[in-house]
């Protein structure tokens, strides 16, 4: 276990159980952080309501307010991949102080920002939620899903974790891989992947980083109401 710096102030959580809002809750949990939990029940539409909104423009969650920014002052933080770099500064944990090292774990931050979060959420989109059956795009966010999990997998024979040693690398893409049924893939495909993912899922803080509201998780069998709010004109409208 690394040296965490003890953080006193509870940061205030904006949160709900998916695989953004877990990258968070792992970290939270892995850091030791006091926090203050906040649903934001997006099957409801909280996202949308202007005291959010003041501190997640993207009407997105995961957010923090922290009270004891490095500066003193209060500071608030959208963007999962943004908080996570954060958090790992605070707190000194989770990622390395050299530069080199650094820079990988960035890097494979990056990889799920760009890439494994916006793939992997269209093929749950396409293969689940979408009104209407596409081939193609089931087959094109199918494929990408698979071809970025045979990334990760040939990575995967060279360390233990992503980016060397558990970092918020990890944090960010574990989360993405736990509904991999709903991507099209099996992880016995991908034995490395496999070992990686087993070994995450058992750590404790983990599970309590995924317990978190895990009862109120929106399902594949959503009421219309939900469904506007979440893929309708809702998202589209300004503010």
């Amino acid at each position: 276990m690394e040296d965490i710096l003890t953080v006193t102030q509870p940061i205030d959580f904006y949160y709900w159980p998916t695989p953004n809002g877990w990258k968070i809750s792992i970290m939270l949990e892995e850091s030791q952080i006091p926090y203050n939990l906040i649903p934001v029940d997006i099957g409801a539409g909280d996202q949308f309501k202007s005291e959010f909104l003041a501190i997640s423009p993207n009407n997105k969650m995961p957010a923090i307010v922290d009270p004891e920014s490095p500066d003193g002052k209060p500071i608030s933080l959208f963007e999962s991949g943004a908080i996570l770099l954060y958090l790992a500064d605070k707190t000194g944990c989770f990622i390395p102080s050299s530069p080199r090292d650094r820079y990988i774990v960035v890097q494979w931050l990056m990889f799920q920002m760009g890439g494994v979060g916006p793939m992997l959420g269209q093929a749950h989109h396409f293969r689940q939620y979408a009104p209407e059956k596409i081939p193609y795009a089931i087959d094109r966010y199918t494929n990408e899903a698979t071809r970025l999990y045979r990334v990760l997998d040939k990575q995967l024979t060279q360390v233990e974790y992503v980016a060397g040693d558990y970092s918020i690398a990890d944090m960010a893409i574990f989360p993405w891989i736990v509904p991999y049924e709903r991507q099209g893939q099996k992880l016995s495909d991908y034995p490395n992947l496999k070992r990686w993912f087993d070994a995450i899922h058992d750590r404790p803080a983990v599970q309590r980083g995924l317990a978190l509201l895990q009862e109120r998780r929106v399902s594949q069998n959503m009421d219309e109401k939900a469904r506007e709010i979440l893929f309708g004109t809702r998202q589209v409208e300004q503010r």
